[in-house]
């Protein structure tokens, strides 16, 4: 398991950043650099963490994106979230070295990078509080599911896409770009629309769902939605 989060790691970012450098049309963007080595390193240190305390968790994370037992809805809205983003990051590049549609001050970029690293943080905890995080949405009644109301569960109901929504805006502001800011506003809409699907699928499969929901009442940003 180790070896394959090493592997799957290295190819995710690398793929990743071959996409990035290849619409920048440069290799020389520092911001880019530091954003995946960033990535790489929380990604491993986090997930090699998480194998020793949690295998099953990290399992289900390694697992394909697209699953047998996943809703129909759930796999069209996945597909669809995983191609835009990874046109989003092409934008990005477009915008923030090849064309330079927008300017994002350095101070901002820092501010991008905090926010970025809060967003790993809150993922992490949620990873950690949530041994039943998999990356689909599905009911894991062979690993004994139930409901999880501790951690940032104590707060909104899927921590999870509030820490993915934090990453998107951090990262649009380290890699300079504001027109990325633009794309997290579509993304952010498949993340909705991915929640609810979601919430059906627990409040139909998990017992105790709706007694959570009626507790904690938000889904995504505490006092808003």
């Amino acid at each position: 398991m180790i070896v394959r989060l090493i592997v799957q790691t290295f190819v995710s970012y690398g793929v990743m950043g071959l996409l990035l450098f290849w619409a920048a049309g440069t290799l020389d963007w520092p911001d880019a650099w530091i954003y995946l080595t960033l990535m790489i390193v929380v990604s491993l240190v986090g997930g090699l963490w998480l194998v020793r305390r949690d295998p099953g968790l990290v399992r289900e994370r390694l697992a394909a994106a697209i699953q047998k037992d996943q809703p129909l809805a759930d796999k069209l809205v996945l597909s669809t979230f995983l191609v835009l983003f990874l046109a989003w990051q092409a934008l990005i590049a477009l915008d923030a070295v090849r064309y330079r549609w927008s300017f994002v001050p350095p101070w901002a970029q820092a501010i991008g990078a905090f926010v970025l690293l809060v967003s790993l943080w809150i993922g992490f905890r949620t990873l950690r509080a949530n041994s039943f995080a998999a990356p689909v949405v599905k009911i894991q009644s062979e690993r004994g599911q139930t409901v999880i109301s501790t951690g940032p569960y104590a707060y909104v109901r899927h921590p999870l896409y509030a820490g993915a929504l934090g990453f998107m805006v951090g990262a649009s502001l380290l890699l300079g770009s504001l027109w990325g800011l633009a794309g997290v506003l579509v993304l952010t809409v498949l993340l909705a629309v991915r929640i609810q699907i979601e919430e059906r699928t627990l409040r139909a499969g998990l017992t105790g769902y709706d007694d959570y929901a009626r507790r904690v009442r938000y889904r995504l940003i505490p006092g808003l939605w």
